[in-house]
């Protein structure tokens, strides 16, 4: 359907070529060595380890240890901003603890909702020679204290240690460990073998149990079953063993059964239930993990502890829990995707490992054409033949698009049957091509392939068509918020300066920054005002508010600004002409502003301030100091204020920096003291390049939660 030369591109990383084989397995021991110490050390039950490959931007889940992959394949990819404690242990450099289920449904509530059980969770940095190389997850028992203890956080950290100088080493010896296909899985260590006469007393001793018994593996599935657990349940040992029990047996396919499996998984502790085996004998469950699987007591059940009946016809493709599991970790992570790329990455991160596909392209229509928007396993070349190829019946995609209805098909043979005018070309062997829904139409279609033929029965084509409703919605909501954005940005250049003007025996360089927080627009704006040939004007200030209004009221002062004084105006009467007509316009909000006069004939300045920051001057010599002048009332509150001036010299090699408060304001930090410190840094920087300078204080600056500006101004001899 899709042209795939060479086969479609479904790896995430790069396999180790041959002549790497025995580096790569060496490598592998020792990671598996470290790996199973630190969950043993620690008293774990279980970890994941994840990589930061050099330059990708993600961490990449590539081993675990004690946790069915199934549970942890939804976290294989975490990006460095995602709300998730590894992604928090990596980009803040230290350990996170999350004591319980209460603490993880309020700091991290995207997980909590997906894994809503008792379990303690350790994240922290795998760190080598100072440089990031990964993250570890350690997990910890439903019974475990809700506080780490010294010894085990010492135990985590030399556990860590070990872990990034393996990745280290890997990295020099030119095989750094990369995401393959799926991550590696531990094995727990095997137990005590029984000696034979043990043996015929364990099961003798199961068999003299009332009820029945059976065992499942790490991944669920059934590893032996007695006789009478067998007939309880109502089906041959056969067809039991080897087998999950709820597709072996449909009327466990409710969610609450895989629920409590998983609740037994991840926290450790025994679990119950009492579910209906068509058509009126109700059979009570009791779980009791450990780190190598799990044993299960079937007898008679009550009613009265049950839950809804279940359906009794048999399902084929995945559980009904297994979608729900699915559908709520898709929904708590599309809820918090902000952008039509996080929605495609979402997406296939989600999507593929859960359904067993292989491939995936996220389409649109645009202006009467094809618009791919995303895709996963195939190159970027082959998408680019027919991104923008005109709408037609004849192409799949835009025919589901058209009509709002799915089309699955299970062969080549059925998509030739429905489109004679496709060709065999992307590798595949199934594919299904859903509508995405918002607001009750398709706004776009989404692809799935599967590299082997693959039905698709009832119950999985409802699954999979929820599943795009879902993605329909977050992807409407994106394109909205990619539409605001991009016009907030473009209201914001056309407020700023496009550049600022040369002028000879001047250096200057400016920054800006918006909010992190909302559309990514502000109140904050700079200007270098030419007057004449040896004279300009400088000014930086602050509108109240970090929306269009702020944006919108910010563009008319600097226009103010400006137009004062192109007619000569002083910087105090600059400043009490602005005022007087903010405070006529009447907008509600109020500006911070500093008005700066430059005679470069003269090295002098002249500057008045409007209940602005005082801006800082860096001598030739090094030393910094601020530029102290009584500061007048704020812009736009009275009409009728006087606004102080100070004249200062401004020699050559000296560099006058104005500012906002996002360069120095951070919450439980005294101004004067952020104040201070980014005086340090302008006194230790180069002040021969103003542009590295500049740099430097941004890096400086806090999480911007507020808009920064900068505005650095230094005459040359």
């Amino acid at each position: 359907m899709w042209p795939a030369s060479g086969g479609p591109a479904g790896s995430c990383g790069t396999r180790p070529p041959a002549s790497g084989h025995l580096m790569h397995t060496t490598m592998d021991t020792a990671m598996d060595t470290a790996m199973t110490a630190v969950v043993r050390d620690s008293g774990a039950y279980g970890g994941l380890l994840y990589v930061l490959p050099p330059r990708d931007d993600a961490l990449w889940l590539v081993v675990t240890a004690g946790v069915p992959l199934d549970i942890a394949l939804p976290w294989r990819r975490v990006a460095p901003t995602d709300p998730m404690p590894v992604a928090d242990a990596v980009r803040e450099g230290r350990l996170v603890w999350v004591g319980g289920r209460e603490e993880m449904a309020r700091q991290y509530p995207r997980p909590a909702l997906v894994l809503p059980y008792d379990f303690a969770l350790g994240a922290a940095p795998v760190v080598s020679d100072g440089t990031v190389r990964g993250g570890l997850v350690l997990l910890w028992s439903g019974t475990h204290s809700p506080r780490l203890s010294r010894e085990k956080r010492d135990v985590v950290e030399t556990g860590c240690r070990r872990l990034g100088e393996v990745l280290r080493q890997a990295e020099d010896n030119g095989a750094p460990l990369m995401p393959g296909d799926r991550p590696r899985s531990l094995r727990a260590p095997a137990g005590r073998a029984p000696s034979p006469a043990e043996a015929t007393a364990l099961s003798a001793f199961v068999e003299r149990l009332p009820g029945g018994s059976c065992g499942l593996d790490m991944n669920g599935r059934i590893t032996f079953i007695t006789p009478a657990a067998a007939d309880l349940v109502g089906a041959d040992q056969a067809v039991l063993v080897g087998a999950l029990p709820w597709d072996a047996l449909p009327w466990m396919d409710v969610p609450q059964v895989e629920d409590r499996y998983r609740a037994a998984l991840v926290s450790r502790l025994p679990q119950a239930f009492t579910v209906l085996r068509p058509p009126r004998t109700w059979l009570a469950f009791e779980l009791y993990p450990d780190a190598t699987g799990m044993s299960v007591r079937i007898t008679r059940g009550d009613p009265a502890d049950s839950t809804p009946a279940a359906r009794a016809m048999p399902t084929a493709g995945p559980s009904r829990a297994t979608v729900l599991y699915h559908l709520m970790h898709l929904a708590s992570t599309l809820a918090e995707a902000i952008g039509v790329q996080e929605v495609v990455e979402q997406t296939a991160d989600q999507l593929l490992p859960a359904l067993g596909a292989q491939a995936m392209v996220l389409m649109t229509a645009e202006d009467g054409r094809l618009r791919i928007v995303g895709h996963r396993g195939y190159r970027t070349e082959l998408m680019d033949r027919f991104d923008g190829i005109p709408l037609s019946s004849e192409v799949p995609g835009a025919d589901v698009m058209a009509t709002g209805v799915p089309k699955f098909f299970a062969t080549f043979a059925e998509m030739a049957d429905a489109y004679p005018a496709t060709v065999h070309e992307d590798g595949m062997a199934a594919w299904a091509v859903l509508p995405l829904i918002a607001s009750g139409r398709p706004i776009g279609s989404l692809l799935l392939s599967y590299e082997r033929p693959h039905a698709f029965p009832p119950g999985e084509r409802a699954a999979l068509t929820s599943l795009a409703g879902l993605v329909g919605q977050a992807l409407d909501r994106a394109r909205l918020y990619d539409a605001k954005h991009h016009l907030a940005h473009r209201l914001q250049s056309a407020l700023l300066p496009h550049t600022l003007p040369h002028v000879p025996g001047l250096r200057v360089a400016a920054r800006y920054l918006p909010a992190a927080h909302g559309l990514g627009v502000g109140g904050d704006f700079y200007d270098l005002i030419r007057l004449d040939e040896y004279t300009l004007g400088a000014t930086i200030g602050d509108v109240q508010g970090h929306n269009v209004d702020a944006a919108a009221l910010m563009g008319q002062v600097r226009t103010a600004v400006h137009a004062h004084a192109t007619v000569g105006a002083s910087p105090d009467d600059v400043l009490a002409r602005t005022n007087r007509l903010l405070t006529d316009l009447d907008p509600g909000l109020f500006t911070s502003c500093v008005y700066v006069h430059l005679d470069l004939a003269t090295r002098r300045a002249c500057l008045a301030t409007a209940g602005h920051l005082p801006p800082l001057l860096r001598h030739a010599d090094g030393h910094t100091e601020l530029v102290h002048v009584p500061p007048g009332l704020l812009l736009g509150i009275e009409p009728d204020v006087r606004y102080p001036a100070r004249e200062f010299s401004l020699p050559s090699g000296s560099v006058l920096a104005l500012y906002t408060d996002g360069l120095v304001e951070a919450p439980g930090v005294d101004l004067d003291d952020a104040t201070a410190a980014l005086a340090g840094l302008l006194e230790h920087a180069d002040p021969g390049d103003l542009d590295a300078m500049a740099d430097a204080l941004i890096r400086h600056a806090p999480t911007p939660g507020d808009d920064i500006a900068l505005l650095l101004i230094s005459p040359s001899a």
